[in-house]
């Protein structure tokens, strides 16, 4: 089966490609899932730091050539992958993008890039200076509803988007030492909000230009340092307004594990998406409408793929990762100071 996003059709590339990962935490089924789909591309080493994740994630990668490593730098060295997902814990991800991108290597990470804003400026002028290409693992705006939100924004038939709000609620789920460890997993807004800003600048293409935050943990001491409720609401470089819950409160007895809720309102309409009514567009030029034929399904990692072999894909592009970045990053600031903060 396909990880969320992925495409059924096989991308080409023009030589073979050797992949390497570190880590298997967040979306590594969006880069091991569309494997199938890219003939061209092998998983020659993995690393993870203790045994038994290194044995674990053996067995996701599916293929006995591939070597692991306890060392993501000694893998880095000895095997000189062409690409690496960087997938492991939030507070060790900078360490592994700017070991990536300090060799050249192309790498796509999870997000958030960084926890601190000195480690992601060091991030940024990496990328900046090194022969490897970045992206960041932001699955959604590759999905066919979300793609459809956007559409219908760039057809104009909205008109000028002033006001955009955005929902994702999980499950609890069963406690994850990393994540309730500021240390290890930062914050629910560095964590979870990148989508939902990501989309935000996916569907809008405006920039915001600061942020106010507030995230705490309410009443679920086994969380840790994990907050379970957060809202932010951000400046939009044309005086509009974007605006963003998250939390870990969705019933166990709920059907899916997740609800994300997208809308877009404009001077002439709006757009918007829930699960329980999939697209639907009120606008002055047409009548209420539920959008039944969507774009087909994007995969974040082979359009990074595409785009660094083949020139093509861009459906993610370096502006839009830092823009994200910068935008999460002030937000989270933003929860520790009480202060609005400028992006």
């Amino acid at each position: 089966m396909l990880a969320a996003g992925a495409m059924a059709v096989e991308l080409k590339l023009p030589g073979k490609i050797r992949l390497a990962v570190i880590g298997q935490d967040g979306h590594i089924g969006d880069v091991l899932g569309p494997l199938p789909q890219l003939p061209d591309v092998e998983v020659v080493g993995y690393c993870e730091g203790k045994e038994a994740a290194l044995a674990a994630l053996g067995k996701k990668i599916k293929n006995e050539r591939a070597k692991g490593f306890l060392d993501q730098r000694k893998m880095l060295d000895e095997l000189k992958p062409d690409v690496v997902a960087v997938v492991n814990d939030d507070g060790a991800r900078a360490r592994g993008v700017l070991d990536c991108l300090e060799r050249g290597i192309h790498c796509i990470a999870e997000k958030p890039l960084a926890i601190t804003r000195a480690d992601l400026e060091k991030v940024k002028k990496a990328a900046r200076e090194s022969k490897g290409n970045l992206s960041m693992l932001v699955p959604l705006r590759f999905a066919p509803h979300f793609k459809a939100v956007r559409a219908v924004v760039a057809s104009g038939e909205i008109g000028e988007v002033l006001l955009m709000g955005g929902q994702k609620s999980y499950k609890r789920g069963a406690t994850t030492d990393w994540k309730n460890n500021r240390a290890s997993y930062g914050s629910t807004m560095l964590w979870i909000g990148p989508h939902l800003v990501d989309l935000f600048y996916f569907a809008g293409r405006i920039k915001m230009t600061e942020a106010f935050c507030w995230q705490t943990n309410v009443r679920d001491a086994a969380l840790g340092d994990r907050e379970n409720v957060v809202g932010a609401v951000f400046r939009l470089a044309n005086g509009g307004v974007a605006e963003l819950r998250m939390d870990y409160l969705r019933p166990d007895s709920a059907p899916t594990h997740e609800d994300d809720r997208l809308r877009v309102a404009g001077t002439t309409g709006v757009v918007e998406y829930t699960a329980a009514t999939g697209v639907t567009v009120v606008s002055n030029g047409s009548k209420p409408r539920r959008l039944e034929s969507l774009p087909e399904a994007g995969s974040v990692f082979m359009d990074f793929l595409d785009s660094v072999y083949n020139g093509k894909g861009g459906g993610l592009t370096a502006e839009e990762v830092f823009h994200v970045s910068d935008a999460i990053q002030a937000a989270d600031d933003s929860s520790r100071s009480g202060r609005t903060v400028k992006i």
